[in-house]
């Protein structure tokens, strides 16, 4: 049975996460020291060797997408963009703490958005559409091996919510430029909604999956 493999990697740093402030629609390059950390990331270890990257919308995903695979067509899918924080775009954790909109969507849950912005629920159901896009168009162009620069929320919550094993969304976390491989089975996929992970990047061990 032919599978599919895909790695998610997390966008390099903005000048908003230096400074610890939410941001998720808002639209902001790489920093300077994001793009420096990156290309280092890059030149000190092996990526998988993929034929098509895929990319979250945001400038931050599409630049940090030309700097580890800069040899690769990118294919925009706007499904894999971060979470809207809608009314908390720009502000630090320390400044909403007051707040008891703020409170209230820390306690989390599925449907539980900040004011003006996106329920998990609503999120996750997007990535999945958006991933599910992903392999099919795979499938139909003859591609077995891809790339996927994303956000920190998305890799966590779309790996947590349909991979195996199971584990929790934190458990996934990653910093920039790191991410994780999975391995998409057809029939899982199309049967179950399911794929297999198959563990963290980067490494410098060239084994199947970086051939």
């Amino acid at each position: 049975m032919q599978s599919y493999k895909i790695t998610f990697l997390r966008h390099g740093r903005t000048e908003a996460n230096e400074n610890g402030v939410y941001i998720g629609k808002t639209d902001l390059p790489l920093s300077d020291k994001g793009r420096a950390e990156l290309e280092e990331i890059h030149d000190l270890h092996t990526y998988p060797k993929v034929e098509r990257v895929y990319s979250s919308p945001l400038i931050r995903a599409l630049q940090s997408a030309e700097i580890l695979f800069p040899d690769r067509e990118i294919v925009v899918c706007d499904e894999m963009a971060e979470m809207d924080f809608g009314v908390f775009e720009g502000l630090s954790a320390a400044e909403l703490l007051e707040l008891d909109s703020y409170k209230k969507w820390i306690k989390g849950g599925l449907d539980n958005p900040p004011p003006n912005g996106e329920s998990l629920r609503h999120m996750i159901e997007r990535n999945l559409s958006g991933l599910n896009l992903i392999i099919m168009d795979m499938m139909k162009e003859g591609i077995f091996n891809a790339g996927v620069i994303t956000h920190s929320g998305i890799i966590m919550n779309t790996l947590a919510c349909f991979g195996l094993p199971k584990m929790k969304p934190m458990e996934f976390a990653c910093e920039p430029g790191e991410g994780w491989k999975i391995n998409v089975s057809a029939m899982l996929w199309q049967n179950g909604g399911t794929f297999e992970i198959v563990g963290r990047v980067p490494d410098n061990t060239m084994d199947e999956y970086t051939e």
